[in-house]
């Protein structure tokens, strides 16, 4: 990265919607995780919102534009535990407080998690948009060190993995928010051998 881009870099933009706006956001995100990207039509979302199809149009010039909204839900909230983690003066601390902001966002936003991990359609944007590679970049960088051996490849993947695997996986779904993100967070920081 050249100075001028970590000088400057490519963040998400504040998420300002209207609330008819953030309205069609939450019923794209029930849709997604029932359907898929690619099996949420613009018209599922006006019906589930009791709105007409151009109304979505009006909120939303492209359906990229809703899937781009629905991601940020989580990723600006990421970006920011990310910021956050990069404050802290030791690499251990900032591993934890990352950690932490993870597996509360994960715990909070279950199927949102679950959208961004999981489906092909969001995984494929994704991996074209910018800044949310800036942020995985960051966040990889802070879970790894200065160390992209095997070892640290491998732990930083399956802590990530197992956060969003974990919060929706059936054997948990009746576990209320604060016992999942307590055993999520001692078992994580165990994983990097943090103090728990």
């Amino acid at each position: 990265m050249s100075s001028a881009e970590a000088a400057s870099p490519i963040r998400f933009r504040p998420a300002s919607y209207s609330a008819t706006q953030s309205r069609t956001i939450e019923a794209a995100l029930v849709l997604f995780a029932e359907h898929g990207v690619s099996g949420t039509s613009l018209q599922m979302i006006a019906n589930t919102i009791g709105v007409t199809k151009a109304a979505i149009y009006h909120q939303f010039k492209t359906k990229d534009e809703i899937i781009l909204a629905a991601a940020e839900v989580v990723l600006t909230r990421m970006e920011a535990a990310v910021d956050t983690a990069e404050a802290e003066k030791s690499r251990s601390r900032a591993r934890e407080v990352l950690i932490a902001e993870l597996i509360d966002l994960a715990v909070e936003r279950r199927r949102v998690v679950s959208i961004l991990q999981r489906d092909p359609v969001m995984v494929r944007f994704l991996e074209k948009h910018e800044p949310f590679v800036r942020v995985m970049e960051r966040l990889y960088r802070l879970l790894m060190g200065d160390h992209a051996g095997a070892e640290a490849r491998v732990a930083a993947a399956m802590l990530t993995a197992a956060i969003a695997g974990a919060v929706i996986h059936p054997l948990v779904l009746n576990l209320d928010d604060e016992a999942l993100r307590s055993e999520l967070l001692h078992l994580a920081l165990r994983l990097f051998q943090l103090p728990d």
